[in-house]
């Protein structure tokens, strides 16, 4: 059976020895057999506040075995789990629970005042409080109390295209939107993935991306081969080191965000790193210049570069370690795993050859069925099988991906299409700046005006008189001169999603208004 909970019955009849998670507070780690038995008691502790097969339930808590047990003892019983964005504000998240409608919150002590009183009030003896004592909410459930009181649950079987898991986007480009993924989703990437990531039964994975994001997802494949799991709560550059030489990881995911500041803030040297094998790196775009710093300040761990959406559970393709170490292709996000189908078409739905730029359309059995209670934006990005991403990419004459730009990013200055990441691919290589997003604005003339809004190096020359014009003549030497941008904003950080997304309709909202 393709289904979460087939995973779990697996892990738990092969590798019940095995060490399943490896906690980053001190307690001892647990097997998978120990695992199971909390994910079935945690299955009880969910009935018996009212949770039963079908039901969705939200969660808001940082990284942590506790909320992994709870989102395992959903796929036990058949219910749905919500990982819920505790970066949002109380508002937005009381919109997702509006919209959600769950039967149950479990709420970290941590993030209490992110919940609006009214929703608490709402929810009343349906939430459930996690890691904090008994004696602080003397009449709110506890779930460690109550997973340690309640007796192991049978849980009940799934089918494949069930619901498993309801995951919202980072609403980069507006409301969010809530991804239904099926079993078969979540297993059949899994899948894809354990030859890529050349996952292996003693591994361990640190997970830093945050369980309400579809990275966590790629843990998947280390489950299927009875692998191990360490989470991050909170990130640093350091407090990530010191976590990997504590777990005694040998793999993780980072965005390239994480990367940059790992690099250029961490102290790689004062921790023993030496366990960790490979890193794959996604989410968003990473210019060759920090790829290569990459591999330079991680010497002999294997990079991959992951590229996919929430809505494919999440990957489509990978770069392995052998096209990091030739190099030629640092630009490209690979090929596509097994089982997808990938194509480049126009803005009909037609095919373009190799070498055209186009829609990024897939179909594989790892792409969501569709949004929640959004049947005509399900209607707009799925058709006739098919999953139409909004990125604009070209393939090679070998099958390699190459990802321009997001549709809604493109400028069209003068009447010529602009790829945003063409013009910061060559910001990049300026050596003063750090960071940098293209957007277009309205001109008069052109139709948009090409701005790049830039972080610089803290005391860099950019900032002073001149800077702009360094910009330019520095553009000028690797691209045409329509795509130079000729607006420039510097600034001191760009606003980002909790995956370290640039958030480019923030800025646009910001500076299209001058």
């Amino acid at each position: 059976m393709m289904t979460m909970r087939a995973l779990l019955e697996r892990a738990e009849r092969y590798f019940p020895r095995n060490t399943a998670f490896v906690s980053l507070s001190g307690d001892p780690p647990l097997t998978w057999a120990e695992f199971l038995v909390r994910v079935r008691r945690a299955a009880g502790a969910l009935r018996s506040l009212g949770v039963e097969a079908g039901d969705r339930f939200a969660l808001l808590c940082r990284n942590d075995p506790r909320q992994a047990e709870l989102i395992h003892a959903g796929y036990w019983m058949g219910a749905v789990p919500v990982p819920i964005n505790y970066r949002l504000a109380p508002a937005e998240i009381a919109a997702i629970l509006e919209g959600v409608s769950p039967r149950l919150l479990a709420v970290e002590d941590h993030w209490a005042g992110r919940i609006a009183d009214p929703v608490l009030a709402e929810f009343r003896e349906k939430v459930l409080w996690i890691g904090c004592d008994h004696g602080d909410r003397p009449d709110e459930p506890v779930y460690e109390e109550l997973r340690d009181a309640s007796p192991e649950d049978d849980g009940g079987p799934s089918a494949e295209n069930d619901d498993a898991l309801l995951l919202y986007t980072g609403g980069t480009t507006g409301r969010a939107k809530g991804v239904r993924l099926s079993h078969t989703n979540i297993v059949t990437n899994g899948l894809q993935l354990v030859g890529p990531y050349r996952v292996a039964e003693d591994d361990v994975m640190l997970h830093v991306a945050p369980m309400f994001h579809s990275a966590d997802l790629l843990g998947t494949p280390f489950s299927l081969t009875g692998a191990a799991h360490a989470y991050l709560p909170d990130f640093t550059p350091d407090v990530f080191l010191n976590a990997v030489e504590k777990s005694r990881a040998t793999f993780t995911m980072l965005s390239p965000t994480l990367l940059i500041r790992i690099i250029r803030e961490g102290r790689l040297g004062d921790f023993d790193i030496s366990r960790l094998r490979r890193l794959t790196y996604g989410s968003a775009p990473m210019d060759t210049v920090w790829v290569r710093r990459t591999m330079e300040a991680f010497p002999g761990v294997e990079l991959v570069h992951s590229y996919g959406l929430t809505e494919t559970s999440p990957i489509l393709t990978t770069l392995g370690w052998n096209h990091h170490l030739d190099g030629r292709r640092l630009r490209s996000v690979g090929r596509p795993l097994a089982g997808v189908e990938l194509r480049i078409v126009d803005e009909e739905g037609n095919d373009l050859p190799a070498g055209e730029a186009g829609e990024v359309a897939v179909r594989a059995p790892n792409v969501s069925p569709g949004y929640l209670d959004r049947p005509n934006e399900t209607a707009a990005v799925f058709r006739r099988g098919w999953f139409f991403t909004g990125d604009v990419g070209r393939l090679d004459e070998e099958g390699f991906l190459y990802i321009l730009d997001r549709k809604k990013d493109v400028i069209i200055t003068g009447g010529e299409n602009v790829w945003s990441g063409e013009v910061e691919a060559v910001l990049y290589r300026h050596p003063d700046v750090v960071e940098t997003a293209v957007i277009g604005v309205p001109e008069e003339t052109w139709g948009e005006a090409i701005l790049a809004v830039i972080v610089p190096t803290p005391g860099s020359d950019l900032t002073a008189g001149g800077g702009e014009d360094a910009l330019i003549e520095h553009c000028r030497r690797f691209i045409g001169g329509y795509k130079v941008p000729r607006r420039f904003r510097f600034v001191d950080a760009l606003p980002k999603s909790a995956m370290g997304k640039t958030l480019k309709a923030e800025l646009r909202r910001l500076y299209r208004s001058g």
